[in-house]
């Protein structure tokens, strides 16, 4: 080779290495998308529409590179929306466990987040806590050696009242409660767990078609409890915890005074044997403004309250008082807002109507 194309040729060379120094490697113009994983049964998946609502939520926050991922297609909602996802009908957490799937599923999309929603048929199988609760171990390892990294979050999943399972209700707030403890314990730094109550509030009556899977507002529901702990986890934040308002002290209710009343309408949610799930909306009537309110309402057959959310609330005897929280005594004229309770014993015994009193 000649010496003068030998030196055009060692100096190209050296002008194409001193560039791609410069230059540095090749960076695509976008991050890659962090990968999310709706994982659950026909609650999440057939059709599941409270991931349409989410998805175009996080659309409209300004959280675009997102990719929901699953080896299930999407099955419609009426809205376009990335519908990927691991919504299984009919699946148990415990055959999941058992018979290995999920892995399979995970080499194919890689997530980064999961959401998970199961336990509802076991429930409906009569599956105990301990075998779902070991099951869902089992799961969040599976998830851990795909990457382990993962950042998981669990539900407490939404009530059910099927016609053919007189104790799924009981039963699945007996599971509930026993996952923010078994969160705690799997829980760990690089890969956390977050349990997102999707239960409270949530009503079988008005919420959901047959009992189990929700309807439109349960769909719209759904996808509000995911919302604040999906966008802590992309913000980097830490995720919001169930919130456990504090009570504001009321005052001895008073007469109405400057048109502030109010009224209270009570119904059963759902009854099983031994016990059922109530509600009471409460209702601004006056012509101004509430701050505060009191409900008081009867038993007449020895019912016990052993639960309830959205009020502060305590019993004596037969008598029951509920009191606003700090976030929820202050009403509109026409405004509304829902508390309930779980109660040992038959629903029908509720003594009257309950009387609401407004400061």
């Amino acid at each position: 080779m000649p010496k003068r194309q030998v030196v055009s040729t060692t100096l190209a060379g050296l002008l194409l290495g001193l560039a791609l120094v410069i230059a540095g490697p090749v960076v695509s113009a976008h991050a890659a998308a962090v990968k999310i994983t709706p994982l659950g049964d026909s609650i999440t998946g057939s059709p599941g529409c409270w991931r349409s609502i989410l998805w175009n939520r996080l659309q409209s926050g300004g959280h675009t590179d997102i990719d929901f991922v699953g080896t299930l297609p999407p099955q419609g909602c009426g809205q376009a929306h990335d519908g990927d996802n691991e919504g299984h009908g009919g699946i148990l957490a415990t055959n999941l466990a058992a018979q290995g799937q999920l892995p399979g599923w995970l080499a194919a999309t890689r997530p980064d987040i999961v959401m998970m929603h199961l336990g509802t048929n076991d429930v409906w199988s009569g599956r105990s806590n301990t075998e779902i609760l070991n099951a869902l171990t089992t799961l969040v390892a599976q998830m851990r050696t795909s990457n382990p990294a993962m950042r998981i979050l669990v539900a407490k999943i939404i009530p059910m009242n099927p016609a053919t399972c007189a104790d799924c209700g009981r039963r699945v707030v007996s599971l509930n409660d026993a996952i923010p403890a078994w969160a705690a314990a799997q829980s760990t730094p690089r890969s956390p767990i977050t349990v997102v109550d999707q239960w409270a509030g949530f009503s079988t009556a008005s919420d959901t078609y047959d009992g189990v899977h929700p309807n439109g507002g349960g769909d719209q529901k759904m996808a509000d409890r995911w919302y604040p702990a999906l966008t802590a986890l992309l913000d980097g934040t830490p995720p919001p915890t169930v919130p456990t308002p504090t009570p504001t002290p009321t005052p001895t209710p008073t007469p109405p005074a400057g048109g502030r009343t109010c009224q209270a309408a009570d119904r059963v949610v759902g009854q099983w044997a031994g016990g059922f799930q109530g509600e009471v909306t409460v209702t601004a009537t006056g012509s101004a403004p509430i701050s505060a309110w009191t409900v008081t309402f009867g038993f007449a057959g020895g019912q016990r309250i052993t639960q309830s959310w959205n009020s502060a609330l305590t019993q004596s005897g037969s008598t029951v008082t509920a009191r606003n929280l700090s976030w929820n005594g202050a009403l509109g004229t026409g405004a509304t807002t829902t508390f309930g309770f779980l109660a040992d014993g038959d629903g029908a015994g509720m003594a009257g109507s309950p009387v609401c009193a407004a400061t």
